[in-house]
């Protein structure tokens, strides 16, 4: 099975940037649909947007609008995700996530492996 390490986030200004990356071990991240999901406090956890193994992109609601940006890279093992313009409301616990199985690929319940979680806090 995979496991996934991530990297990155911390302490952001609004408008700064930031890349995450998410480190796979233990199998080849190409058999996996890939997706980035966030939790903020006393929210739900949500879907930030997915690539399928076949370089599907999803990004539901607003994270389509520019400011997301999904990539893989098969041969490193590596998922990203980088944010630009950062506000604050996007202060959250980000987490990236893998699946084998079929299905809806927002759906945070059919991935059955994830990362750690990385904190982001964009505050001036």
């Amino acid at each position: 099975q995979v496991q996934l390490v991530q990297s990155g986030g911390g302490l952001v200004q609004p408008g700064g940037s930031l890349r995450l990356s998410c480190a796979a071990s233990g199998d080849r991240i190409s058999r996996y649909d890939m997706g980035w999901f966030r939790q903020a406090p006393g929210e739900e956890r949500e879907c930030v947007g997915t690539v399928t193994r076949g370089f599907e992109y999803t990004y539901p609601k607003d994270f389509g609008k520019g400011r997301f940006t999904i990539s893989r890279d098969n041969a490193k093992d590596t998922l990203y995700l980088e944010i630009t313009s950062l506000k604050p409301e996007d202060t959250a616990v980000y987490y990236c996530a893998a699946k084998i199985r079929g299905g809806l690929v927002v759906d945070s319940t059919l991935y059955d492996y994830w990362g750690q979680g990385t904190q982001v806090t964009v505050s001036s």
